[in-house]
């Protein structure tokens, strides 16, 4: 499936906003965390700050979130990862919200009770989850509903190689192959569970040779290249809609920042990220799409600021936003009689 002009540029605009956003959080959430606007000799206190609590960013993986999600429709369910920015904002959900829920803000998508790990619009079918691998069986749950109600809507599952073995992978594939749901599960491959080496975690070099195990289409993207992966997963994208069951896509993406926000990454090889960078896939489709004359210098400058300012009114709306009221402390939550 080749993508067209509007496609490539949507791609493009959206991984330029993507990369924004993440080094822009990069540098929000390590406010107050270091000294010395820190107390009682702590180094790294991760309670501080506009944004408590962890951050995990994304930056060098747009290419997965944008190449899968340029076909979807608003009616289509994307569960994310603990890693889930990219995901959302390729698929639509609101970046104000978004932000807002991140800096704990009553207009946030949560009222600001959920934070980043726990990002939930149904308006956009969007969710995402904390837990290794949680996103392959509620991504299945959806596509049953789909099928149930007489719908052609796809689900996609995103998730790391290291959740590959997690069991809710292996019960997720085959409930559905067996049930032949439309979902698409698709596992980013950065080489790295947490600090554990794909090499001493997985026992087969791709995780996606394991579809054949159960009866489904299993593909491998090399390359972090948004065309390539919008190519790949075209083809399990419309296998799904037309009722044909689902795929497993693999794509071997990068991750430049640390699992977490003050991950002092001593398990990377000094010179890995720089190395990565090389090859960032930004730049990459930039010049590929001034090749085909499908943007100019000019062109490119608009999409940049335009996507720039896009963030930075995002980030505005959530500094400014208010807190939640204390009284409201205990709506939206599960409580027992």
């Amino acid at each position: 499936m080749q993508a067209s002009k509007e496609q490539l540029l949507w791609m493009f605009e959206t991984m330029v906003a993507i990369r924004h956003y993440e080094e822009t959080m990069a540098n929000v959430y390590l406010e107050g965390k270091l000294p010395p606007h820190i107390q009682k000799g702590l180094a790294f206190d991760i309670g501080s700050g506009p944004v408590p609590g962890e951050m995990h960013l994304a930056s060098g993986k747009e290419p997965v979130a944008v190449g899968v999600c340029a076909h979807l429709k608003k009616e289509d369910t994307v569960v994310g990862t603990h890693r889930p920015h990219h995901f959302a904002i390729a698929k639509g959900v609101p970046l104000d919200r978004m932000t807002a829920e991140m800096f704990g803000k009553a207009t946030g998508l949560g009222t600001g009770k959920g934070g980043h790990m726990h990002l939930f619009d149904p308006e956009h079918r969007f969710s995402c989850s904390g837990i290794i691998g949680a996103s392959l069986p509620p991504a299945c749950g959806a596509a049953l509903a789909a099928r149930k109600l007489g719908k052609d809507w796809v689900a996609v599952a995103f998730f790391g190689e290291g959740a590959g073995n997690q069991g809710s992978f292996h019960e997720s594939l085959n409930l559905a192959a067996l049930w032949n749901l439309p979902v698409v599960f698709v596992c980013e491959d950065n080489a790295w569970a947490i600090s554990v080496p794909k090499s001493q975690s997985t026992s087969i070099a791709s995780v996606a040779d394991r579809a054949a195990a159960y009866g489904m289409p299993g593909a491998r993207v090399a390359d972090n290249d948004a065309v390539a992966v919008f190519e790949a997963a075209g083809e399990a994208v419309a296998r799904a809609r037309r009722g044909d069951g689902p795929s497993l896509l693999e794509v071997k993406t990068d991750r430049y920042l640390g699992h977490f926000q003050g991950d002092p990454e001593v398990y990377r090889p000094k010179d890995e990220v720089a190395n990565l960078r090389k090859s960032d896939p930004i730049p990459k489709l930039s010049n590929q799409l001034k090749r085909q004359g499908l943007m100019t210098d000019a062109t490119e400058a608009e999409i940049v600021a335009r996507a720039k300012q896009r963030v930075a009114d995002a980030y505005e709306f959530a500094r400014k936003s208010p807190y939640p009221a204390p009284k409201d402390a205990l709506n939206d939550v599960f409580v027992s009689a």
